[in-house]
């Protein structure tokens, strides 16, 4: 099996006289895993045994490099899905990869913790970063391209790539409310990220369902030529939500923090006989009793995020939650009618 890696990926960390982890993870797997140079024809690079089949996926830290290889993948008439995720990767991103793949595209994901999207500098600092893993993940799930770029490389010294979108109350309400400015870095990065790979379909997850509302409005409003794919949201065993904070959690509130898709789960089941008012005024008492501190839970349209008061009053109803699992904010939602 080959990966195959920029040059300017190698040339980058030599510049910063340092080995990137992720190399030197590729280097440790080089007898399984062969590494190969994405652009650079006259110098190949290659570690593999011969007797190893060829199974090729690109690591790029260039813009240009990855813009390089989606036109020529587009040239032998190759359609792509793309997945953008901070890292610390686990099975639901996968599940985006492998929906990507099942649906016939070239599939490119990023990892790039972005910056603008958190307001405490200590949870960016704590952010779980794990490259190595992140990398045999996606290769063993099919990925074809990775995207690991720097903060220069997303947000250019002197260009202004920001966007300023009014969605009205979808960025208002919720973790709007807690995290202010969040949904504006978020925007920006996605707007950023799909203004340099061009995919034709875009995969996110159910989890952040409020992240994919707005994402939806965005492409609505700038008329952007991409598909949004919503991946179900995956779970452990327990009913936890699969997520990357998840790494995180002590023993003790990994033991609680199942009560949040518990919690979820009693709403669904109640809402057609109870008003939401009061199903969310239970749910917040049943999260602070198991020993987790909510910020909300909120009962709204699916489309516009507004307060549902009935099961009859909308179509499309989710409950959405926001708790803090000792000092991890854990997230959660569910479709309730659909």
């Amino acid at each position: 099996m080959f990966l195959n890696v920029s040059c300017n990926y190698l040339k980058m960390c030599k510049l910063k006289d340092m080995v990137s982890p992720c190399i030197v993870f590729m280097l440790q797997y080089s007898k399984e895993i062969g590494i190969q140079c994405a652009s650079c024809p006259s110098s190949p690079h290659t570690f593999a045994a011969e007797s190893q089949p060829t199974i090729t996926m690109h690591i790029f830290k260039k813009v240009s490099d990855l813009q390089a290889w989606v036109a020529r993948e587009r040239a032998e008439g190759q359609r792509i899905g793309f997945a953008p995720t901070m890292g610390a990767l686990h099975d639901g991103h996968m599940e985006l990869i492998r929906m990507s793949c099942r649906a016939g595209h070239r599939t490119v994901a990023s990892i790039f913790v972005n910056p603008t999207q958190f307001n405490d500098p200590k949870d960016l600092e704590k952010y779980p970063r794990t490259p190595e893993k992140d990398i045999l993940l996606l290769h063993n799930n099919g990925c074809d391209a990775v995207f690991m770029p720097s903060v220069e490389e997303v947000y250019p010294p002197g260009i202004d790539v920001s966007i300023d979108l009014d969605f009205r109350q979808l960025d208002k309400v919720m973790e709007g409310v807690f995290r202010p400015g969040h949904f504006k870095g978020m925007a920006t990065v996605v707007h950023r990220l799909l203004d340099i790979v061009q995919p034709d379909s875009l995969y996110m997850g159910q989890k952040d369902f409020q992240q994919l509302t707005i994402v939806r409005d965005m492409i609505r409003q700038m008329h952007l030529k991409v598909e949004l794919v919503m991946c179900p949201t995956m779970r452990e065993a327990d009913g936890l939500a699969m997520s990357s904070r998840n790494l995180r959690l002590s023993a003790d509130m990994r033991s609680i923090a199942p009560v949040i898709f518990q919690t979820l789960q009693w709403a669904a089941e109640t809402l057609r006989t109870r008003p939401a008012s009061g199903i969310q005024t239970e749910a917040m008492q049943r999260l602070e009793a198991a020993g987790l501190r909510p910020e909300y839970f909120d009962i709204v349209d699916g489309i516009s995020l507004l307060p549902v008061a009935h099961w009859a009053d909308s179509e499309f109803i989710v409950a959405c939650t926001a708790a803090f699992a000792g000092e991890v904010r854990l997230i959660d939602n569910i479709v309730l009618k659909q």
